[in-house]
């Protein structure tokens, strides 16, 4: 073989390795659009209450279980940067929280609406799982609030990898064991039925899949800001 074939076959193999790498985007795209149509065209039947308003749990619930599951993945890159020092594994941690927080606000602001719709009100107080769901939120925001107090990459990367197991280890307290503890309107807590005693088998069919498609959306956004951030660095660098 030629030597100077050799940088045309390699050109080649990284242009089909880039579009590979791309066609999961496509069908993350084409799943997620096939979910939110099958979410309001799918007939189901009346839920006292909650009526037309369960079709947000195709929504509300993924967005929640999408956040969780960013948010783990990125203590894992946190632990990776401590172990490595490799600061592509920090950036990874943040892009990862980053997205899980935008998710987080999104369920949020989907459970509100929900609240207003079924509890009459946009806000209350006297639910736990709403407000415990906010001090989550409110704790990963000061993530990056300490992220922004150091000037140096290292000490910045090995205080927010410490702060992200810290923050991360709150997560199944806050959502899941708090809430079920304490008086809720909120479904599974406190005698109220739980979804799956009370979601349509149709709403079920959807809701699966949204949830694989809610995870592929925050990884793609992930990358999007991973790669933000890379192009943010190298045009802030002096020529």
């Amino acid at each position: 073989m030629p030597a100077e074939a050799i940088p045309k076959i390699l050109s080649k193999s990284k242009s089909q390795f880039i579009f590979a790498l791309a066609i999961w985007k496509y069908i993350v795209a084409v799943w997620l659009t096939i979910v939110i149509i099958a979410g309001f065209a799918v007939d189901i039947p009346m839920i006292p209450i909650l009526e037309e308003t369960s079709r947000n749990l195709v929504f509300h619930v993924p967005m929640w279980f999408s956040m969780t599951f960013l948010f783990f993945v990125g203590v894992v890159y946190s632990i990776r940067y401590l172990n490595s020092g490799n600061m592509e594994m920090d950036r990874m941690a943040a892009s990862l929280t980053k997205v899980g927080i935008v998710l987080g606000i999104c369920g949020l602001l989907t459970g509100s609406i929900w609240a207003r719709f079924t509890w009459g009100t946009w806000w209350t107080f006297a639910e736990p799982k709403i407000n415990l769901s906010a001090m989550a939120m409110m704790i990963y925001v000061a993530y990056f609030v300490l992220r922004s107090a150091f000037d140096d990459p290292q000490k910045r990367a090995k205080m927010a990898a410490v702060y992200n197991i810290f923050a991360a280890s709150t997560i199944p307290f806050l959502l899941f064991i708090i809430p079920r503890q304490l008086p809720s309107l909120h479904p599974g807590a406190d005698g109220n039925p739980a979804f799956d005693e009370i979601t349509a088998p149709e709403l079920r069919y959807v809701f699966y899949p949204a949830v694989i498609g809610f995870i592929g959306l925050g990884l793609w956004l992930t990358d999007l800001v991973r790669r933000s951030d890379i192009l943010s660095e190298k045009l802030a660098k002096p020529e």
